[in-house]
Formats: C-alpha cells, sequence, structure tokens
C-alpha cells in the first residue's frame, strides 16, 4: 500500500483513537490524521458517571493512549479541531481555519452529545450535563455532603450519578416521566429491581412526573418545578434525558442518515471511501438480521478494528452483539444482546433476585433468547452470547434452574 495515501479519522474520543490503533495494528504505513473536538488525548467516556464521579480515577486512568503513543505510531492528532465541512466528492474535510484536508479513505466516529429539552431555565449556572470530562469534573465538585441534587432522566446516566451522589452524602431526588426507571432500555420487571434498589439507598423517586421548569435565582437554579405545581429544591440539577448522535456533518455531505448514518455489516456509509463507527453507526447487523444503532462503549472499543480492515480493503463483518454494563453501590451488572420494547414475551429469572444474585434473559414469543443480564453473577456472559446466536428455543424451566447449566 502507497505511504503517501492519508486516512483522516473525524472525532477523538474511544472509537476515533481505536481506528487509529486497528490502521497501525494492520501494517498500514500511510499518513493518519485523528481529529479531535476536545483538547484531551482521547479517553473513554463511562467513568464520567462511574468511578470518576466518585473520585475512583483520574482523567489519566481512562485515557486511551499517552502522548508517545500517538508520536511513536505517527498518528498527527489534532486536538481542539472541530471539522466543519465534508466533501465527499473532493475527498476533504474543512477545518476551523477554513483550510481544506484531503484524504483518500475516511473514518466518522463524532460520537453523542447530551440532549437538551427546551425546560425554562435550563440554561441557568447549577444545571449540569454529562458528557465531557469538564463536566464530571464540574458535578463532582458540586456534589457536596448534605446538598440537594435533582436528576431530571431516570436512564443509564441519571441513576448511575444518583447513586455516586449518595455515596457523597448527597440528597438525591430523580424525576422520570416513565412510570419506572430505565424502563425503556429492561421494561418492568428489571427496572422495578433498580427502583427499589435506589430507594433503599435513599433516593427519593418521582415517577411518572413532568417538569415545567427549572426554577431559578440570580441566574442560579434553586429547584425544579413539576407538573403537579409541586417544587423540588436543589442546589444543583442534572439534565440526563439522553444523547443525540453528531450526524450533522454526515448529512450535510449528502450520506445517508436515518436516526444515525447508515452502515453495513462492514461499516460502510452510503459512501465507499467513508466508514462510521462508536454512537453514530446505524448498522445492519448480520447477526440480529435488523438495523441497529447503541450508544455504547463496546461499540466504540470494537467496531474501529473492523473499520480499520474495511478501511484497508478487508471483508471483516462486524458480528459482536451488543453489550454495557453499569455499577451502581453494591450492583455490578453486564448486559448483552437487543430487546428493545415490544421485540420480546417475557422475562425468565434464573437466581435471587431479592439479593440481587441472578440472571435475567429476554425470550421471544418462540422462547428464544434475545438478551440477557447478569446481576453480581460473573463468567456467564459468553454462555449467554451462545444461547443469543444460536436461535434455538430453550426450556424457560430449565433456563430458570440454576442448577441447570446454560
Amino acid at each position: 500500500m502507497s505511504p503517501n495515501r492519508t486516512f483522516v479519522i473525524v472525532g477523538g474520543g474511544l472509537a476515533g483513537a481505536k481506528v487509529a490503533e486497528g490502521l497501525r495494528d494492520r501494517d498500514f504505513d500511510g499518513h493518519v490524521v485523528l481529529l479531535s473536538g476536545e483538547d484531551h488525548l482521547p479517553y473513554e467516556r463511562p467513568p464520567l458517571s462511574k468511578e470518576h464521579l466518585t473520585s475512583a480515577k483520574a482523567l489519566s486512568d481512562f485515557t486511551v493512549h499517552d502522548g508517545d503513543w500517538y508520536r511513536d505510531h505517527r498518528v498527527d492528532l489534532r486536538v481542539g479541531t472541530t471539522v466543519t465541512a465534508l466533501d465527499p466528492t473532493a475527498h476533504q474535510v474543512t477545518l476551523p481555519d477554513g483550510s481544506t484536508l484531503a484524504y483518500d479513505k475516511l473514518a466518522l466516529a463524532t460520537g453523542s452529545r447530551s440532549r437538551r429539552p427546551p425546560i425554562p431555565g435550563s440554561d441557568a449556572a447549577g444545571v449540569h450535563y454529562l458528557r465531557t470530562v469538564e463536566e464530571s469534573d464540574t458535578l463532582l465538585a458540586a456534589l457536596q455532603p448534605r446538598s440537594r441534587l435533582v436528576v431530571i432522566g431516570a436512564g443509564w446516566i441519571g441513576m448511575e450519578v444518583a447513586a455516586a451522589a449518595r455515596g457523597h452524602d448527597v440528597t438525591v431526588t430523580v424525576v422520570e416521566a416513565a412510570e419506572l426507571p430505565l424502563l425503556s432500555s429492561l421494561g418492568a420487571e428489571m427496572g422495578t429491581v433498580f427502583a427499589e434498589m435506589h430507594r433503599e439507598h435513599g433516593v427519593d423517586l418521582r415517577l411518572s412526573a413532568t417538569v415545567e421548569e427549572i426554577v431559578t435565582e440570580s441566574g442560579r437554579a434553586t429547584g425544579v418545578r413539576l407538573g403537579t405545581g409541586d417544587v423540588l429544591a436543589a442546589d444543583a440539577v442534572l439534565v440526563a434525558v439522553g444523547a443525540a448522535p453528531n450526524v450533522e456533518l454526515a448529512r450535510e455531505a449528502g450520506l445517508a442518515v436515518d436516526g444515525g448514518v447508515l452502515v453495513d455489516a462492514r461499516l460502510i456509509s452510503s459512501d465507499p471511501d467513508i466508514v462510521a463507527v462508536g454512537d453514530i453507526a446505524a448498522q445492519q447487523h448480520p447477526v440480529l438480521g435488523t438495523r441497529i444503532r447503541v450508544e455504547h462503549w463496546a461499540n466504540a472499543l470494537n467496531q474501529p478494528a473492523v473499520a480499520a480492515s474495511t478501511m484497508l480493503g478487508g471483508s471483516e463483518e462486524y458480528t459482536n452483539l451488543p453489550y454495557f454494563f453499569t455499577d451502581q453501590y453494591d450492583l455490578g451488572m453486564e448486559y448483552v444482546g437487543h430487546a428493545p420494547p415490544g421485540s420480546y414475551a417475557r422475562v425468565v429469572v434464573r437466581g435471587d433476585v431479592v439479593r440481587r444474585a441472578f440472571v435475567a434473559f429476554w425470550l421471544d414469543g418462540d422462547h428464544r433468547v434475545r438478551a440477557g443480564m447478569n446481576v453480581n453473577v460473573w463468567d456467564v456472559t459468553d454462555r449467554i452470547k451462545e444461547l443469543i446466536a444460536s436461535r434455538e428455543p430453550v426450556d424457560p424451566a430449565l433456563l430458570s434452574d440454576p442448577a441447570a447449566p446454560l
């Protein structure tokens, strides 16, 4: 391969760094340029709502590679550089100073951003969002003992922050429009498990609730007014109502976009010289037989190896099942598979839900396993993956029996 070829990666998070790593691991000897909008070396984001927020990890602990790695592997990392335009016909991207950079192959790893709903007062001081390490630092500073935090949204970020805040002896109230936390991710049965756990740890859950405004005084948030008129006093407010994929660059360039950048099994977009990875990739999944886009760390970690192979002319497909994890209080959990609302008929549990040491399985109407979640039970993820990939019916009674081997 010609050493004069230039491969450009847009996006300096975990996915972007791993594409660069994948290219060098596959002996690409051309130019690799990694363009990052943030001013940091690429880092992983899960600790922002977990270990970093509990002060257990510093940024250096979850930085993907140190600066020497980029130098030693001849990766031209340009931090603080947000691409303003993409021209697939000319094979070039436009940089903030108006200059252009030509590419032979391009990887889009632009990630996602916090959703910012139009709540009155949401731009006041003391209102937090969580996507960057600076935002995590600012939120951590606000978690003072006996202070009051109101979390708007009971998804993964909201519940992980609630757990971390309780560890700092913060009074926490979570406001959620749905009737249970994590309902869209886990369904009612497992959403109930998390609701009970947080209540046991002193979290005030306001479910099936709406937010009218964030109340302010002298430009600073002092509380959250609910649809009922009740006002929840707050020293800090976290808005955690999901993430929006950063697909504007792709859409304006004319790439096919529908909720994410549409890619095939090899992560190729509608332009054969452009791949997309991580949060923005809406992949036609070869194992699940459907198009999925998941905002999980595992995709950012593992998709780039396939993307690098594809950029180099390989035929490898991304077949990994969706995977994510959480740590809240004394609960550690791993989830693998894909079981969105309406796709499954029942949830089967083996183990002790009360003691939170169990495995849950989401089964479709034909008794096939679509997803599994292990809670404080370890070394079973590979078996769960095999059950899902087999697409064979299982006996629910055997599945629920801890004595029956998976």
